[in-house]
């Protein structure tokens, strides 16, 4: 039964493909829902984490203050991803990885945001809507839809069951090298787009920070190695950065907060605290350097001058 309802999807999909309308989306999301369920979902998550963790050997930040930050900028607008899948339980981890732009979820609602990040926003509002972006794929099941497509219903069910060694080592050494799990379809990046405008204006951000972040990916484009990642899952081109903006204007979107000035003391933390990875220049992304001893906790640095 399954495998008919996979070839069914995929005929579908590709017939589709071209279309990114709100019908065809949510057409799309429910095959994927019959596909796999919410607890499969979940288990595909737990696997791929744990194999994060003990093949991989990801490092993750474990100082308070930045990671209690991060979470509570994720809480603002995870609380609407909440909304729309209930069934969802978010986790957010920040890979101390500093060479790295770059943030991505997989199924489960376990949200990764690297130091390389954090380091290249300037306020909350782009993190905000970076994350809520990454939100926006789970809440609209793009992963657990694109494993399906790219191994097999079959191949993702015994994944979720932790009986595909390979496949889930596979996607984990392209978590590591590469920073994200699947690319997605254009479409799919559209939509997320949409989801991080309307959670980062639905908290009371500016729901601009995605595109002036956008804009900030453009200009590095080509020329900045520790971009790639991102750039190479979510190319930020002048079409994207018209498109959302229209999105925002048509669905009258607003929101006045920026967070420029608890971001800035956050950045100048992040300048002072060691690194697992740190950043260097035209050196490209990495995860392979090994964990830093860790140091005595820094004093809080008062924020730069904005």
């Amino acid at each position: 039964m399954k495998n008919t309802l996979l070839c069914s999807f995929l005929v579908f999909s590709g017939t589709l493909a071209a279309c990114a309308t709100s019908t065809t989306r949510g057409v799309e999301t429910t095959m994927a829902k019959v596909l796999i369920s919410t607890e499969q979902e979940n288990q595909l998550g737990m696997q791929v984490k744990n194999d994060l963790d003990q093949t991989q050997k990801i490092v993750y930040m474990t100082d308070p203050e930045v990671v209690a930050y991060v979470r509570g900028i994720a809480d603002k607008v995870l609380q609407f991803g909440k909304r729309d899948r209930p069934d969802v339980q978010w986790q957010v981890f920040v890979i101390d990885d500093a060479k790295t732009v770059n943030a991505f979820a997989t199924p489960g609602g376990y949200l990764y945001v690297y130091r390389g990040l954090l380091q290249t926003a300037v306020n909350e509002a782009e993190l905000a809507g970076v994350m809520a972006h990454e939100a926006g794929h789970v809440v609209a099941r793009h992963s657990a839809r694109g494993m399906v497509a790219t191994y097999g219903i079959e191949a993702v069910e015994s994944l979720a069951l932790g009986n595909n060694p390979g496949l889930l080592q596979q996607i984990t050494a392209n978590i590591a090298s590469n920073g994200l799990m699947l690319s997605h379809s254009r479409a799919d990046e559209t939509e997320a787009d949409e989801f991080g405008a309307r959670y980062a204006s639905a908290a009371g951000y500016d729901p601009r920070g995605l595109v002036t972040l956008f804009e900030k990916f453009k200009a590095k484009e080509g020329n900045t190695p520790g971009f790639l990642a991102y750039l190479s899952d979510h190319p930020a081109s002048q079409e994207r950065i018209n498109y959302l903006t229209s999105y925002m204007t048509r669905n009258g979107l607003s929101g006045a907060e920026l967070g420029a000035t608890a971001y800035g003391r956050i950045r100048a933390r992040l300048a002072i605290l060691p690194t697992a990875t740190p950043a260097a220049a035209g050196a490209p992304p990495s995860l392979d350097a090994p964990a830093a001893k860790p140091a005595a906790k820094p004093p809080v640095a008062a924020p730069p001058s904005l």
